[in-house]
């Protein structure tokens, strides 16, 4: 009898599957004949096949252990007794019968399949929510956050005793009053919610006290109840281009929890005696009520500190002054400088893109961050339960990622296997206002480790800290409304078991790729959208990739990535140089490669897919 592997299969776009296992040094490729209804990332039981010479290990499929996921989201296609849904999904590669019920063709929908046992039928679905009209706004976005297994709606109940908390009173006698305090906010113009505030006041020369306030959910949020575990569900609220979903209903997150300004709030504070150097002399931890005296915007703030006066003058210098030492304490020791591009849409009612440039930044910015990385930090170290960590880059990766930057004429210095954070930065440090510069960035990112949560402390790589934790954003971040009650329980000196976080902090770390997922699909799909509507026009690009079937192109200021085919580069035949990562004419010895500035005209594509396809422009 032939011996059973176990493993997690992988599908292609094309159908075909690859089977990751244990017990074999390489992958298991699984014919799509051979597929047995396995879908993406199921797990499976797979038999080997004979080997054949000069092919890889080739299986099949005889048992599905456990699916990945069972609910897809679709276009409708209505016949006239029963009706199939075509997924979004590329890698599930049938469409899904629905038998029955009344459903209009080219509609949206979400589909669990409740069986699938004969791989020659189409598996069975039953329809567990209409989304909209193909093509409509609020019909693809919410297409994109339900396709990763997310949730838009709060159930009724939720929302029921949300609105009963709003009649909780603040306990202003149990709690450290900074109602007299200079207080503010500081966050970008849209934001809606607010749960991060600071203030400061001179207590002696060279000693500052600096309050980093923070909305206190889980005073509201009681664990176990309904909230709790919604919120535990979503686990972070979801930014896509033109809205907001957040983990806890409105009338918390933009009104009872939020530090708007001019009412009192409860908060929970890490407070810092701190001199200008940025040392810390004594620090605190405890529930707080603040008011919030003014709410700026980076912008207003950056227009404070460059006029050298106005309102809360004096604070925000002295933040940005002990911010700048903070950070290059940080980077010295090793902490990644690393600034991405965000985008910024101008939309029409409609919700379509009028413009995309990248949003100005500010020094504020970095005022804000260095202080929330500085309580984050403080709490992990004093309250060592709940981590945020960062894993340096794995062996593969680094050696990808010189061989990378070999092509750019960087060499790159490893500590024994690894790559150190300062090395990174040297590379940043170089590369700065060169023509490759968003695209080595990009690279270097993509090599990294993702962050996570965990009850064992491993470092934070990409900030060069020993102990970090979320504590910031209890209103947005799961996470950090854990952690609140993590530290109450043990400022009043309560047992707390970590181990009951693990299986918390496994299931959040996961959900966050999803989220994750789902902003970076909204943010292409606006881009596709934008650029859809200029076919024919020229634009100035960056070759960002190289393959033997074409040249990947990001569009200088709006980001958009996409494709010009071999088949349409007509002027030679091209050939690819994997060493060089690079496209050579054969005659006329023309070369590609990462990092060209290149003129393109937009030849097409599919909102759909959010593909793009370019072609050169003509000089």
């Amino acid at each position: 009898m032939a011996k059973e592997i176990k493993g997690k299969i992988k599908i292609t776009s094309k159908g075909a599957g690859y089977v990751e296992s244990e017990e074999t040094e390489e992958d298991i490729k699984i014919d799509s004949s051979s597929l047995k209804t396995a879908m993406h990332q199921d797990e499976v039981l797979v038999v080997l096949l004979p080997k054949k010479k000069g092919e890889g290990l080739q299986g099949e499929v005889v048992k599905v252990l456990k699916r990945a996921k069972t609910r897809f989201v679709g276009t409708i296609e209505k016949k006239k007794s029963f009706s199939f849904l075509h997924p979004d999904d590329p890698k599930m590669y049938v469409d899904i019968f629905l038998p029955t019920g009344k459903v209009k063709n080219k509609e949206k929908a979400l589909v669990e399949i409740v069986k699938w046992e004969d791989p020659k039928r189409n598996p069975e679905g039953k329809i567990i929510k209409f989304i909209g009209k193909k093509g409509d706004n609020d019909t693809e976005l919410f297409s994109i956050v339900l396709e990763r297994g997310l949730s838009i709606d709060f159930p009724e109940s939720v929302e029921k005793e949300a609105s009963e908390i709003q009649k909780k009173a603040i306990l202003k006698e149990k709690r450290r009053d900074f109602t007299e305090v200079p207080t503010f906010t500081i966050d970008p113009k849209d934001a809606k919610d607010y749960d991060d505030a600071l203030s400061v006041r001179k207590i002696k020369e060279d000693l500052y006290e600096v309050g980093v306030h923070i909305a206190d959910v889980s005073h509201y949020v009681e664990e176990g109840s309904k909230l709790d575990k919604e919120a535990r569900k979503r686990g972070f609220s979801i930014y896509l281009v033109d809205r907001t979903i957040p983990m806890l209903p409105d009338i918390l997150s933009n009104d009872v929890c939020s530090l708007c300004p001019g009412v009192e709030r409860m908060a929970f504070s890490a407070v810092f005696r701190i001199n200008k150097e940025g040392e810390i002399k004594e620090k605190w931890f405890g529930e707080t009520v603040i008011v919030s005296d003014k709410r700026f915007t980076y912008k207003e703030a950056q227009r404070v500190l460059d006029k050298g006066s106005g309102k809360f003058h004096f604070e925000l210098s002295f933040l940005s002054s002990v911010s700048e030492k903070l950070r290059k304490k940080r980077i010295d020791k090793g902490a990644l400088n690393i600034e991405e591009d965000e985008l910024y849409f101008h939309l029409d009612h409609d919700g379509r893109p009028l413009s995309i440039h990248s949003k100005e930044h500010f020094f504020t910015h970095k005022i804000v961050e260095e202080f929330m990385i500085l309580a984050n930090e403080q709490v992990a170290s004093n309250f060592n339960t709940l981590y945020r960590i960062h894993e340096p880059p794995d062996k593969k990766e680094i050696n990808d990622l010189c061989a990378f930057l070999s092509n750019f004429g960087h060499r790159v210095e490893k500590k024994g296997k690894e790559i150190t954070s300062h090395e990174i930065n040297r590379i940043f440090e170089k590369i700065k206002g060169k023509d490759e510069e968003f695209l080595v960035r990009s690279v270097v990112l993509q090599s990294m480790s993702k962050a996570a949560y965990s009850t064992k402390n491993k470092k934070h790589f990409g900030l060069a800290i020993d102990n970090y934790t979320h504590f910031t954003s209890p209103i947005r971040r799961y996470a950090d409304l854990l952690m609140h009650r993590i530290v109450k329980k043990k400022l009043k000196k309560e047992k707390v078991n970590s181990g009951n976080y693990e299986e918390v902090a496994r299931q959040i770390s996961l959900t966050e790729l999803d989220v994750l997922d789902a902003e970076r699909n909204s943010i292409a799909y606006k881009q596709v959208q934008y650029m859809m509507e200029r076919v024919g026009e020229t634009f100035e690009g960056v070759i960002s990739g190289i393959t033997k079937f074409g040249i990947f192109v990001r569009e200088v200021e709006t980001k958009a990535e996409g494709l010009i085919s071999i088949r349409d580069m007509e002027d030679d035949y091209y050939v690819l140089d994997e060493e060089t990562y690079s496209l050579i004419g054969m005659r006329k010895k023309k070369r590609y490669a990462l990092g060209d500035k290149v003129k393109i005209k937009v030849a097409g594509g599919s909102v759909e897919t959010k593909r793009l396809e370019f072609v050169f422009a003509r000089s």
